[in-house]
């Protein structure tokens, strides 16, 4: 509803009130001894009339005077006539204020409303411009990336080998930094509502592992039996910033193991690695905190975040667990609901198994 069509309404419901308020003390004043369901109507409406109108003070100011003087006089007129006892006078004044407390608790509710309203606003508007930013300084990122790759390689096909050694380190970083910048489209993102289709997790899990296989010397294996559940792209998005952490903190022969299960209420993606692990209390610092702790796993803290993301956009969470020496392991753990069953229990496909060294 527009301003105009509000306002409009408030001066039709006022107006209507304003009649029966007329009416009310007008019955009122013609049955002496029986003013006091007419009075209380006149209160009572006003009271409804005021929590879904728009007043300005002084004309609410004004109502409020109006109708106290106006019923005042008629008890007053009454009661000089003995047809009521002086005290029930005393309904006036009462009535009065306990309106004007109703009306400063409305008053201080909406102003406490519009004060979140422009907080809700201002963080509206900050977030926007987080996003532009990311936007703008990933896309900006991209061109002067690529074209200083492309000089790197060019320079190193032609240096000698201790320049060649040098140009590959420049290279790497550039990658990394390539990568930092597509993780921050890829968390601004996360936010976005993308549909879900029921997919079988048990073939997306093992074309992934067979993705990375040629990425590293790793012992990949994956194991599965998951089935059918709603999932879309975001899934590959968080199992590929998982298992890069995996590979950056395993060496050659080092095994990295994808499993997915399910549970009663849940199904779950484990990413194992047998890299340097970690403590408990770095587990659950990882597990709570936005950017891992640099004393034991450096990077960006860009890919954890932006798993834990995807997995709590699907209301589910991320768990970490890891022993110092002998592995970590990362678990996605994602709820089943009604709409996730068919039949009563999870569609499932038949358990896969890849195993492949490399």
């Amino acid at each position: 509803m527009s301003a105009i069509d509000s306002s409009r309404t408030s001066k039709l419901l006022i107006g209507a009130w304003a009649a029966s308020a007329v009416v009310n003390i007008a019955l009122m004043y013609a049955l002496p001894g029986g003013e006091t369901v007419p009075f209380h109507l006149v209160w009572i409406g006003l009271s409804l009339i005021y929590g879904f109108t728009i007043w300005q003070t002084w004309s609410m100011v004004l109502t409020l005077v109006a109708v106290t003087m106006s019923t005042g006089y008629v008890f007053a007129h009454n009661a000089a006539l003995g047809e009521i006892g002086w005290a029930e006078t005393s309904e006036v004044p009462l009535m009065s204020m306990i309106f004007g407390v109703m009306v400063w608790h409305v008053r201080r509710r909406q102003g406490a409303l519009a004060q979140l309203a422009r907080l809700a606003v201002a963080e509206r508007r900050r977030t926007e411009r987080q996003q532009l930013f990311v936007r703008f300084a990933s896309h900006e990122l991209r061109t002067p990336i690529t074209v200083a790759r492309g000089y790197a390689e060019m320079v190193r096909d032609v240096s000698d080998e201790s320049a060649r050694a040098d140009l590959t380190i420049v290279l790497e970083e550039l990658d990394k930094l390539a990568r930092i910048s597509e993780r921050l489209v890829t968390l601004m993102q996360v936010d976005v509502a993308y549909q879900r289709d029921f997919r079988d997790v048990d073939a997306e899990l093992v074309r992934i592992v067979r993705r990375w296989e040629p990425s590293a010397n790793r012992v990949w294996s994956v194991r599965s039996s998951v089935g059918l559940m709603p999932v879309n792209e975001r899934l590959e998005a968080a199992l590929d910033c998982l298992l890069e952490n995996a590979v950056k903190f395993t060496g050659p022969g080092d095994r990295i193991t994808v499993s997915g299960f399910t549970e009663p209420d849940a199904w779950v993606v484990e990413v194992t690695d047998d890299g340097v692990g970690m403590t408990d209390e770095q587990a659950a610092a990882l597990t709570s905190a936005t950017e891992p702790p640099r004393h034991t796993r450096t990077g960006s803290g860009l890919g954890l975040a932006i798993a834990r993301a995807v997995v709590e956009a699907w209301d589910g969470e991320l768990l970490v667990r890891g022993r110092i020496g002998v592995g970590t392991t990362v678990s996605l753990r994602i709820p089943i609901t009604s709409r996730d069953q068919v039949g009563g229990r999870p569609v499932s496909a038949a358990s896969m198994t890849a195993r492949t060294p490399v």
